[in-house]
């Protein structure tokens, strides 16, 4: 980067400032969400006036930091994210937990008062250090801004360093705290700032900041047995190319013989029509195939799916198990006979040698069968309901929306319902979920994140209840630059919780876990301004998604009844799964 550094000399906090961003540009960095306050405006304002960094206003703290995590999960690029002091910090914790979780880089920069003035009942201050705990991968509090060379040497090279660990050893958020003195504002201070920077050759100062290159890890190959009674299962993960990821774990399912289980958040179901399995859940719930099937080998790709049937029977077989993840911290919780293998499935498909007869195995041919059956049965059961049932909407989503749409998908029942019933495509769909803590807090904000971050029409398929608990995304409408259809599911309460052992108890179940509310989704959409559309029948739904707005927020909200749509899916599974015998 040859162009001239963007740099304010109107203040000793302000050149501090600049100097931090024109690091953070220089790193690649193009993104900040910035929350309002005092103690942050020589950051705010030197992020605001950095012509290559779109700093975005987000009032609710906690909203913004999910809109900041949205934003870096579209590419897995890092965002800034930045706040005033005291609880101001406190309120990004959810969103920084979440980032750390699912490996989302994120640069957290909380202003605070210089240490003269904590510690000392000054308003609006706490104790900041360390404040996110084990949940980000660096920390560091900076100096307090002074003129002086060393320092801003000091300053460059922390600030890189930082935007640096947002991607590795592993991806995940950072933290710095930052001090700022009074004046605040970049007030007139006799031409001191402007003296000093007169000595300062600053092209050549920040000539050695670039984009910094991710290492692939190298690792040991396993000694996988080619063909026989191994199972390749791809857990939610989110490649920058979903297409090459595909390829290459079809490309190692090949070379190896073993048949792919494909979880809902995987971008194989929309990449790989016809050659994976996607009923695992329902198959695996009849007795017989889950002795039948059961394997001798695992492969794991990015964690574990979200089906607790699998997991439980995987755990039960306690069999040889890999898993495959550039990942250094323990991604099993399974606790089997598992061995980390810190790669990418393209470098192991590479090592592998290739099978001179690429036919399916028995074993590989026992799981289509058992997809095949389960897929059509229930592809035809969903066909023929005409009631608003939840799982559907899963499944018309993804046979009607455009190719390549991103699909952000709200954690409780929706993500069981595309686990469920995904079809597997070659829509190129692309399926995101804050699934690093599995929680539905800023779920609307993290929708609109990935859906500006994205470019390109989103939709967000959400419960009642995961909306509501973030409707002050709803403000970031004015500033959004992008494309959201919200898909509402809304049946009066946590539907997730009607298949929990906890239902049979009533009272005091209704009020304490399905807490239904009284909420009206159509008002509330007219107070922020948000079009609200409520789905009459199925055919009016799939017009309502076929074509997507190109720009704005709007809210399609469907409304079933959580009871019965409970009852049908316990039914309904049981019923596929004794179709298997």
């Amino acid at each position: 980067m040859n162009t001239e550094p963007v740099l304010d000399f109107r203040s000793t906090n302000a050149l501090w400032a600049s100097v931090l961003v024109e690091t953070l540009v220089r790193r690649g960095v193009r993104r900040a969400v910035v929350s309002p306050g005092s103690r942050s405006t020589p950051l705010t304002i030197a992020l605001a006036r950095h012509p290559a960094m779109r700093a975005v206003p987000v009032l609710d703290e906690r909203s913004a930091a999910f809109f900041a995590l949205g934003l870096a999960k579209a590419d897995l690029r890092p965002v800034v994210l930045v706040c005033t002091s005291g609880t101001a910090a406190a309120n990004y914790f959810p969103a920084v937990i979440e980032a750390f979780e699912s490996a989302v880089p994120l640069i957290v920069f909380t202003a605070d008062r210089p240490p003269e003035m904590r510690a000392c009942a000054s308003g609006q201050t706490i104790d900041q250090q360390k404040l996110y705990g084990g949940y980000v991968g660096f920390y560091h509090e900076l100096a307090v801004p002074e003129l002086d060379l060393g320092q801003l040497r000091y300053l460059r090279q922390t600030v890189a360093h930082a935007a640096e660990r947002t991607l590795q050893p592993q991806a995940g958020p950072v933290h710095l705290n930052v001090p700022f003195r009074d004046p605040l504002p970049p007030l007139p201070d006799g031409g001191r700032a402007a003296t000093f920077a007169a000595t300062v050759n600053w092209p050549d100062f920040f000539a050695q900041v670039t984009v910094g290159m991710r290492v692939e890890p190298e690792a040991e190959l396993p000694e996988l047995k080619v063909g026989g009674r191994g199972m390749i299962v791809v857990g939610p993960n989110q490649p920058r190319e979903a297409e090459t990821f595909t390829h290459a774990v079809m490309e190692l399912a090949r070379r190896l013989g073993w048949p792919v289980l494909a979880d809902g958040l995987s971008p194989i179901r929309s990449t790989a029509e016809g050659e994976i399995v996607t009923t695992y859940d329902t198959i695996l719930r009849s007795t017989a195939m889950a002795e039948q099937l059961a394997p001798e080998q695992v492969l794991a790709i990015g964690g574990w799916p979200t089906s607790k049937v699998l997991r439980t029977w995987l755990q039960s077989r306690d069999v040889p198990t890999w898993l495959l993840t550039t990942r250094w911290d323990n991604r099993d919780a399974l606790h089997g006979r598992t061995r980390l293998l810190p790669t990418t499935p393209a470098t192991l498909a590479a090592a592998l040698p290739a099978r001179p007869d690429a036919q399916p195995g028995e074993y590989e041919v026992q799981w289509h069968w058992a997809e095949g059956q389960v897929r059509r049965q229930l592809d035809q059961s969903l066909a023929q309901t005409t009631e608003l049932l939840e799982p559907k909407a899963a499944w018309l989503l993804a046979q009607h929306l455009p190719e390549e749409t991103p699909v952000f998908i709200s954690n409780s029942m929706p993500i069981r319902d595309v686990e469920y019933v995904w079809l597997a495509t070659r829509r190129k769909l692309r399926p995101l979920c804050n699934r690093g803590a599995n929680g539905i807090d800023g779920t609307l904000s993290t929708a609109l994140g990935v859906a500006e971050g994205a470019g390109r029409p989103t939709v967000l398929l959400t419960g009642d209840l995961a909306l509501l608990h973030d409707t002050n995304g709803f403000l970031l409408r004015p500033q959004f630059r992008g494309s959201l259809t919200v898909v509402v599911i809304n049946n009066n309460g946590g539907g997730i919780f009607e298949h929990l052992p906890v239902a049979q108890f009533d009272p005091p179940f209704e009020p304490f876990f399905a807490t239904p509310q009284e909420a009206d989704l159509g008002r509330l959409c007219a107070v922020y301004n948000v079009p609200h559309e409520e789905v009459r029948d199925w055919d009016h739904f799939v017009s309502l998604i076929q074509t997507l707005p190109a720009r704005g927020l709007r809210v399609l909200e469907l409304r079933t009844d959580r009871k019965r749509d409970a009852a049908w899916r316990k039914s309904r599974f049981a019923e596929l799964a004794a179709t298997l015998g």
